[in-house]
């Protein structure tokens, strides 16, 4: 059975920081690149960081670059997200991805609210 189970979000004041974990099982995780989504309330789903499966590249959206970023632990089938300098517009629910030529999972999201 597969699961991607993240962890980590909560409630963090403007500037502060949040590491997001997504610890997976169920799939190969290190055959898998690794995605972190986000929706905030109102607004479509947008990419934040994604990852190949070795961890050698990244890619990250204009507005994270710099603030955020994405690793992977192999040994431990784990991706994080590392967010610093968080703000307001920061405020969403984050999911991770796997995905592999036609497959992709998702994990059920956690809330990340920034506000004073």
């Amino acid at each position: 059975q597969v699961q991607l189970v993240e962890s980590g979000g909560g409630l963090v004041q403007p500037g502060g920081s949040l590491r997001l974990s997504c610890t997976a099982s169920g799939f190969t995780f290190s055959s898998y690149a690794m995605g972190w989504y986000r929706q905030a309330p109102g607004k479509d789903s947008e990419l934040v960081a994604h990852i190949s499966s070795a961890g050698v590249s990244t890619v990250y959206t204009d507005s994270m670059k710099g603030r955020f970023t994405i690793s992977r632990d192999n040994a431990k089938n784990t991706v994080y997200l590392q967010m610093n300098s968080l703000k307001p517009e920061d405020t969403a629910v984050y999911y991770c991805n796997a995905a592999r030529n036609l497959y992709s999972y998702w994990g059920q999201g956690t809330q990340v609210t920034v506000s004073s």
